[in-house]
């Protein structure tokens, strides 16, 4: 491991690099910053070693990107695409970028925003339930997050105009941008042809069996190989339970030196409890959710962590029902239902994958049981918190105690701390770890005020 070699008053730096890395699968000369690529290129040689060999991660660093190509062993859906306003990709946004993309690859070094649509709507109606209407506000508007999403990541950069006129006004308004193409060739390297493949279980790590064979004809797998899957989960996610791995996951995760590793390459701390390992990202650099945090929602999110602890060890409340959090079998046939079978070539596509298969593939951890919380407490408890500390919260939610509630479960949900399900959440146990929480709240210093009885302001913080 190259990280042992590294002199004390540099491996700071490396460790900085290696999270730039692994936070930002593509880094450009302007994304996530403009200091992330310089450093990545200082130690270039290094990661492309450690990557390797902790993780089975592929580095490519070029004098314009450095792209890292991690490797997938379970579908994950808590990391979509975000709008620059941190809403989530939708199905229409998600064809658009891909759509985007496509277009950018056959166009020359600058192309308008009027013609990139132009070029979309062509390709968009080629795909059953896709299209691009420049007439329709919607649309504009998800295209426009579709193009902000790569220029934010240096794809293209605005040289002319307003993307937000065109969205208001196409007949007015216009946008023209240069097209970075060594970033757009650098964003879309899936590790096989799409083309070639009936299921998404076949972007999955490991998964090289046909369908229908068990686990005794794959054989026993290579221990190297166990043990980089178990430093991806450490990196990959925010905390890893022994129940989500098998027999020799688990052991693996229990010995003190896979876990040190991962800390000496990232610089990160781990916390050990019963039920897993977590990696604490006190630098920020790492993480794309920073808990406890500032703004309502987290603050929220945090209260309410606090509030469902309470309630899962109160002796004095009924027993809560417990089930398994289950598999991935339902999001990999949404997926598998949404590839256009037009576009699978027939004579080279790997074989259909069932999802019962595909589910075993991806993880066989230990059947284990949860509480269970229904959504109507998470209704009465939000409320009781909007009712207590509302008045300390930003304007919008002070309306929206239900929008709310779905932010602060899902950024919950994120974090690993519960799994949303139909009906409620099931309670995760690292959640145990923000029992008790406290709260104070900070009056802020009396501002003048054309109106009497608007003389203090009131903050809460947990």
């Amino acid at each position: 491991m190259r990280a042992r070699e590294i002199p004390t008053l540099a491996l700071d730096s490396y460790q900085r690099a290696a999270r730039v890395a692994l936070a930002n699968h593509l880094v450009t000369p302007s994304y996530p910053d403009r200091i992330a690529l310089p450093l990545l290129r200082r130690w270039a040689t290094e990661l492309r070693e450690d990557l390797l060999e902790l993780f089975g991660y592929r580095l490519e660093v070029t004098e314009t990107t450095a792209r890292l190509f991690p490797v997938l062993d379970s579908l994950d859906a808590s990391q979509p695409a975000r709008t620059g306003t941190d809403r989530v990709f939708d199905r229409r946004r998600y064809a658009y970028l891909a759509l985007s993309l496509a277009a950018l690859g056959r166009a020359g070094n600058q192309i308008t925003l009027s013609e990139l649509a132009d070029h979309v709507a062509a390709e968009a109606g080629q795909v059953d339930g896709v299209e691009l209407e420049a007439d329709r506000a919607s649309d504009r508007d998800a295209f426009v997050d579709a193009v902000g999403w790569l220029a934010a990541r240096g794809a293209i950069s605005l040289a002319d105009g307003d993307a937000g006129g065109w969205a208001h006004n196409p007949a007015a308004g216009e946008a023209l941008y240069d097209i970075e193409r060594p970033v757009v060739l650098a964003l879309f390297r899936p590790p096989r042809a799409v083309q070639h493949l009936r299921s998404a279980a076949g972007l999955l790590a490991g998964f090289e069996a046909p369908a229908g064979a068990d686990d005794e004809a794959r054989g026993p797998e290579d221990p190297k190989e166990v043990l980089r899957r178990v430093r991806r989960a450490l990196v990959e996610h925010p905390v890893v339970y022994f129940d989500d791995l098998d027999p020799d996951g688990r052991t693996a995760l229990a010995a003190p030196r896979t876990v040190a590793e991962v800390e000496l390459l990232t610089g990160l701390v781990s916390e050990r409890r019963a039920e897993g390992v977590a990696l604490i990202d006190t630098s920020g650099r790492l993480s794309d959710i920073r808990f406890p945090g500032t703004g309502t929602i987290a603050q929220v999110a945090l209260l309410l962590a606090g509030e469902i602890s309470d309630r899962v060890v109160d002796p004095d409340a009924p027993a809560l029902v417990r089930h398994p959090i289950g598999d991935d079998s339902a999001l990999l046939a949404l997926l598998d239902d949404a590839i256009p079978g037009g576009g699978v070539f027939d004579d080279l596509a790997e074989s259909a994958v069932s999802t019962t298969t595909a589910a075993a593939f991806e993880s066989n951890r230990r059947e284990q049981t949860y509480p269970f919380i229904e959504q109507s407490w998470l209704v009465d408890t939000v409320g009781a918190l909007v009712e207590r500390f509302g008045r300390t919260f930003a304007a919008q939610w002070q309306a929206d105690p239900d929008g709310l509630r779905a932010r602060a479960v899902d950024m919950l949900h994120r974090l690993r701390l519960v799994h949303i399900v139909s009906g409620g959440v099931i309670v995760l146990p690292v959640i145990a770890r923000y029992r008790d929480v406290m709260v104070s709240i900070r009056d802020r210093a009396p501002q003048d005020s054309l109106f009497t009885g608007d003389s203090t302001e009131n903050e809460a913080t947990a």
